[in-house]
């Protein structure tokens, strides 16, 4: 668990940055119910960067060059990129998102495993019927696509498309 507040200042210190350079972005995760219900602690933030002509972990990157309170840290084995706000001790990671549709529906998966709420099964059902050649299989939790494959069968035969483009049956 993180203090909300905490988490709110890095954010906006890397809002700063990635204003200042001209990338789009926004935050997500449970840090946003923590602000609407002003919960001292949360779990988790996210920042999800649009990537234009250039790819979204070169633009986080460019934009904190330099930056003594905000590094990156790449992860290539696992195609990840956190951003690491060092004002606090322990320091603060937020975990860049390349937006697009994989993203997508990661978020609404996360949100459907805890909630279970019939829109975020529908939304997922639906990105994933039209996109599933976008999504990179990856991103996605396998064990919690299952168990919504199992309970939403009409996702079945876009998950089965993707998973045969990642040569897995």
């Amino acid at each position: 668990m993180h203090e909300t507040r905490r988490l709110l200042e890095a954010a906006a210190a890397l809002s700063q940055l990635l204003r200042s350079a001209g990338v789009p972005h926004a935050f997500h995760g449970s840090v946003l119910n923590a602000v609407l219900s002003n919960s001292p602690h949360t779990e988790e933030i996210f920042c999800i960067v649009e990537g234009g002509s250039v790819h979204p972990f070169r633009r986080v990157r460019q934009a904190c060059a330099g930056n003594p309170d905000v590094t990156t840290t790449p992860s290539p084995w696992t195609n990840r990129l956190h951003a690491v706000y060092h004002r606090f001790i322990p320091s603060i990671e937020i975990e860049i998102l390349p937006s697009g549709e994989e993203e997508f529906i990661r978020a609404k998966l996360k949100a459907w495993s805890l909630r279970r709420v019939e829109l975020d099964a529908q939304d997922i059902v639906y990105i994933l019927g039209r996109y599933w050649d976008r999504v990179d299989i990856n991103r996605i939790p396998e064990q919690d696509m299952k168990e919504f494959v199992s309970r939403y069968p009409a996702a079945a035969p876009a998950w089965r498309e993707v998973r045969r483009k990642y040569g897995m049956r």
